[in-house]
């Protein structure tokens, strides 16, 4: 039988033997090559001009998706699954030789028998999106569903999957459409697909799980490698986090603060910063208002100050600014100052939010005399230490609420979920 993509082979070339699973070729790539996927999870492609032959091993067995349900144990705490997609949720096809949400929250359990020793789970499959398609309305959703498990008297936490290229973003809108939170809500993910040797899927949703039953906070979290290996996962406050590496187990890390604790395998949990609220019997409220006119516009050196006439001309109600170091934009140069643009859309009632881009540290309102045009003449309003994407999830979500700007001062630099510190330790840099 000739060997058709997802089938096991061997390929016998002029002087070597790969087997694996063969792979389709698509379109986008390269002719003249056969691509195969080790059993190491990564793929390789072979030259078909150094190819003898490709020997069938076995055929292709179309995965068994698991209808059983997991039995409740009396000694062990609830905590639900909620999953919305993303690479932890992801396989191969090996028709199409891409990578989709796939796996419901039930296919976890089947898939790591050790969590039923851990937790009861209630799992449940409430979207299949790759993070890059969330938008402020998955959010709003996102909100509502995790609310809605946090009021169960019988759960004891809430584990969200989802994709981490924009898991900060939604950590971050978690941690202001959820007030009155209760428990700890604790997002993992992963950076390598479910169905590879090297996945990081199975330590991260294990660590999860302990961290949604035992962690003594009322906080949202990520819960993801702390290093490379396998040796532990960290609890990072989820609007003070960030993805610092495109494909690393450990790519995210805490800004400007340590992270919340060290979470092992065996359900060891070892706090390493205090500085959260705690377990309570409050009512959770999801208050998902968001505006979505709401942008996030990095400063370059040469940039046309005309790009914020578009924003001007659709209306937009805020601007968070990712500026330089302590809070720079070009001021000086005629040709590329962004003062007279900023004048222009504040006085239309438009509030700008200056943050930095450079990643640690924080911003400052009176350092330079640049910084005092804009702060002291144009009142933009400078978000201390805010990471850039925390300060457009709180501006978006505080427009919702109002768009008077002396209130919309107020309410950015009111520290609601710990996005915001007084005192920044250079250990949250070193760390």
């Amino acid at each position: 039988m000739k060997p058709e993509p997802g089938d096991i082979v061997k390929v016998h070339a002029e002087k070597e033997i790969y087997e694996g699973i063969l792979m389709p070729r698509p379109e986008i790539f390269e002719k003249g090559h056969v691509i195969i996927k080790l059993g190491s999870g990564y793929n390789i492609g072979i030259d078909e001009q150094r190819i003898k032959k490709i020997e069938l091993i076995s055929k292709y067995q179309k995965p068994v998706v698991t209808e059983k349900k997991t039995e409740s144990k009396k000694n062990l705490p609830t905590v639900s699954i909620l999953s919305f997609g993303g690479t932890i949720s992801s396989k191969v096809d090996y028709r199409t030789g891409g990578v989709y949400a796939s796996y419901s929250a039930d296919d976890f359990v089947a898939m790591l028998p050790e969590l039923q020793n851990v937790a009861n789970l209630r799992a449940e499959q409430v979207m299949k999106l790759m993070s890059e398609d969330m938008a402020p309305e998955h959010w709003q959703a996102m909100a509502e569903s995790i609310a809605s498990e946090l009021n169960r008297d019988d759960v004891a936490g809430v584990v969200v999957t989802q994709g981490t290229d924009t898991l900060h973003f939604s950590t971050a809108a978690m941690s202001f459409f959820l007030r009155n939170l209760n428990k700890p809500v604790v997002f993992t993910a992963a950076q390598r697909s479910i169905d590879r040797g090297s996945s990081d899927a199975f330590s991260n949703l294990l660590c999860a799980v302990h961290a949604a039953a035992k962690f003594d906070g009322a906080a949202v979290v990520t819960c993801l490698h702390g290093t490379s290996s396998d040796d532990y996962c960290i609890l990072n406050r989820g609007n003070r986090v960030r993805k610092m590496h495109t494909s690393r187990r450990d790519a995210f890390r805490p800004i400007n603060e340590l992270p919340l604790a060290k979470v092992y395998e065996d359900g060891k949990i070892e706090i390493l910063n205090d500085n959260y609220n705690k377990r309570n019997n409050e009512k959770v409220k999801a208050d998902s208002k968001f505006e979505k006119k709401t942008a996030l516009v990095y400063v370059y050196p040469g940039m046309d100050p005309n790009i914020f006439d578009y924003y001007l001309e659709k209306k937009y109600k805020g601007i968070v600014i990712a500026a330089t170091a302590l809070g720079h934009v070009p001021t000086n140069d005629p040709e590329h100052s962004l003062l007279k643009k900023f004048k222009k859309l504040t006085d239309s009632g438009i509030p700008i939010i200056i943050t930095t881009q450079a990643i640690y540290g924080r911003v400052h309102p009176y350092v330079y005399t640049n910084l005092r045009k804009l702060s002291l003449e144009l009142n933009c309003i400078f978000a201390g230490d805010m990471l850039p994407e925390t300060a457009y999830v709180k501006l978006g979500w505080v427009l919702g609420h109002t768009t008077k700007l002396e209130e919309v001062r107020k309410m950015m630099l009111t520290n609601y979920a710990g996005e915001m510190n007084e005192r920044i330790g250079e250990e949250g840099f070193l760390y």
